[in-house]
């Protein structure tokens, strides 16, 4: 009969075992490239190059409990602190998020905020940071522990969840905070499990939306329907807790994007601005097809008309040849009179 010591000792590993099975971030898939964020094994090397991932000390994958919904350690986990580097996505692009694991039994919502850092994500305080919600994703279908719900999903595709960026959203430098809070023990007060993961992400593009946030430390009651929730009264409802999502927030659907290659966590203040599009050359202004010349037309010469040779000057007829003409007139009309007068 197994002694009180040794059930204890069995009681304490399957704990362990639980706990590490709990899981974290360790990769992100931007736009198709791959950046590192924060495995364990980076806890234990300090001499890492940057990361896009918070590092944190819950190297028991273990998680924040709504005692301490009021403490930093809401923020980005326990004792977070910040990334060197930022991961580049474009607004309207993908970011999907890789965990090593994650436990079935672990059911519950799956919620992801973005803070603007005003600068270098690198050097922001967490406590200054103001989250809004990009998308929001609780009880699918059925209800309670039987019920299909956003860490299922997350299960069934790989353990990688996919979040959109809006993409009216501002360009610049943000904290991506991306949560799963398991709700197997939250039916009890202070049950709940939260497990925010941290990312140091730059948007390129965009628009000029930039929705108001709320504080780390203000986003969760402890007496909050979605935070205080028995799993197991099976119920068809779940109230999201935190803040209201904004217009800009969507949810879309899960799958696991095409990787094209790794890329190194860009290091700065500054967002890569978007290549310019192309100016085209001016069009040269329309021109008057050139008409040939026409040669001025000239008249064609008219030729010279032979100048008439003068007449003689008649003399002048003399009275008496007048004379007889009439007289010879006179009687070649009386003869013609006197045929006339015959006939």
């Amino acid at each position: 009969m197994p002694s009180f010591k040794t059930n204890a000792v069995l009681s304490a590993l399957a704990g362990a075992a639980s706990v590490m099975a709990h899981g974290h971030v360790e990769s992100v898939i931007a736009d198709g490239l791959e950046y590192p964020a924060f495995a364990l094994s980076n806890f234990y090397n300090p001499n890492h190059g940057p990361l896009v991932g918070w590092s944190t000390t819950a190297t028991d994958n273990g998680f924040v409990e709504p005692s301490a919904y009021q403490s930093g350690d809401i923020i980005c986990h326990r004792d977070a602190t910040n990334a060197a580097g930022h991961a580049v996505v474009s607004a309207g692009g993908s970011i999907f998020l890789q965990w090593d694991t994650w436990p079935e039994s672990h059911k519950g919502p799956i919620i992801d905020m973005l803070a603007p850092c005003n600068g270098d994500c690198a050097a922001v305080e967490k406590s200054s940071l103001e989250f809004f919600k990009i998308q929001e994703v609780g009880l699918i279908s059925g209800a309670g522990v039987s019920g299909t719900w956003a860490s299922d999903e997350l299960i069934a595709n790989g353990n990688g969840w996919l979040i959109k960026i809006p993409e009216t959203l501002a360009a610049g430098n943000y904290v991506l905070r991306h949560e799963i809070i398991a709700h197997h023990a939250s039916g009890q007060p202070n049950g709940a499990q939260n497990y925010p993961q941290c990312i140091n992400i730059q948007v390129t593009g965009g628009g000029s939306d930039l929705p108001a946030g709320v504080a780390g430390t203000s986003l969760y009651t402890a007496d909050h329907a979605g935070i205080l929730f028995n799993l197991y009264t099976n119920s068809p409802e779940y109230e999201m807790p935190g803040p209201a999502a904004p217009a800009i927030a969507t949810v879309i659907e899960q799958r696991v994007p095409e990787k094209v290659g790794d890329a190194e966590p860009v290091v700065g203040d500054s967002a890569p601005a978007p290549a310019p599009a192309p100016t085209p050359a001016p069009s040269p202004a329309p021109t008057e097809p050139e008409v040939p010349e026409v040669p001025e037309e000239t008249p064609s010469p008219v030729p010279e008309q032979p100048e008439q040779p003068e007449q003689p000057e008649q003399p002048e007829e003399c009275p008496a040849l007048r004379r007889r003409r009439a007289r010879r007139a006179a009687r070649r009309a009386a003869r013609r009179h006197a045929r006339d007068v015959r006939a």
